[in-house]
């Protein structure tokens, strides 16, 4: 019986989700010069790796949107890597806490020539209230460019996948700050 109810909740709520995001044309028609310029620089496509410093794994669930059908990032020739050695930007999520500080470092040192560090979030770049929240304490080293160079600083808590992109594109195109 109980399970009757429910069934009827069901059918009579419906499906309850946020409508899918608006395409930002912007980005497919840039497509095709980004893809020329990561040629250019690299003769092959881009590789990223990403580390998480210690963040709450919010920042790691818009990298994951970006790998789906919507935003299709490979099909711009960005890859992700698991080994440093095989990549050329470096994506890094989260406050750097104190026992990945020296993991962090070492993968940064690991990652050969040109090379580009990514900073993702408000944790990471050290801004807004939950990066102020965190800062320099007694189990973290704070944002991520207290530890190694960053190029590129994308805030939010956790950012857009577009703002992600535009990140990643403004590193490897050149336009990093």
């Amino acid at each position: 019986m109980a399970t009757h109810l429910i069934l009827q909740k069901i059918f009579k709520t419906g499906i309850v989700s946020e409508p899918a995001p608006e395409a930002d044309l912007s980005l497919r028609v840039r497509e095709r010069e980004l893809h020329a310029e990561i040629l250019k620089v690299f003769g092959q496509a881009v590789s990223i790796r990403c580390v998480d410093a210690g963040s709450c794994n919010g920042c790691e669930l818009e990298i994951h949107a970006l790998g789906g059908p919507h935003y299709n990032i490979e099909g711009l020739g960005v890859k992700f890597a698991a080994s440093p050695r095989h990549v050329d930007l470096l994506l890094v999520t989260g406050p750097v806490t104190r026992n990945l500080e020296v993991a962090l470092k070492r993968t940064y040192d690991a990652i050969p020539e040109p090379k580009w560090v990514v900073a993702m979030g408000d944790c990471g770049c050290g801004c807004g209230q939950i990066g102020d929240l965190f800062g320099e304490n007694y189990a973290t080293r704070g944002k991520v460019s207290g530890v190694i160079p960053v190029d590129v600083e994308v805030p939010g808590c956790p950012p857009t996948p577009e703002a992600l992109l535009r990140g990643i594109l403004a590193a490897v195109s050149g336009k990093a700050r």
